[in-house]
């Protein structure tokens, strides 16, 4: 006598492997950057009137570019 359908076994696909843990580095970096990006865009304003070398746009632009790093490394920590 053939089996009915509902007591054939299903295929059950074997499950996800779990991803592995970021390195040690990523969240030191992430900080890091953050802090230094934060510090460098603050300096560039408190202090431009003191150094005139800070008053130039590119302290802004790599403070800016520092905290987008970090948020690009943000994007690998697990």
């Amino acid at each position: 006598m053939p089996k009915s359908k509902s007591k054939r076994n299903r295929y059950v696909p074997p499950p996800k492997p779990k991803p592995k843990p970021s390195p040690k580095w990523i969240p030191y970096a992430f900080f890091a950057l953050i802090g230094v990006g934060f510090l460098t865009i603050m300096a560039r304003y408190l202090f431009s009137t003191s150094y005139p070398v800070l008053d130039s746009n590119w302290f802004l632009g790599a403070g800016l570019g520092m905290i987008a790093v970090a948020f690009g490394i943000a994007t690998q920590w697990r």
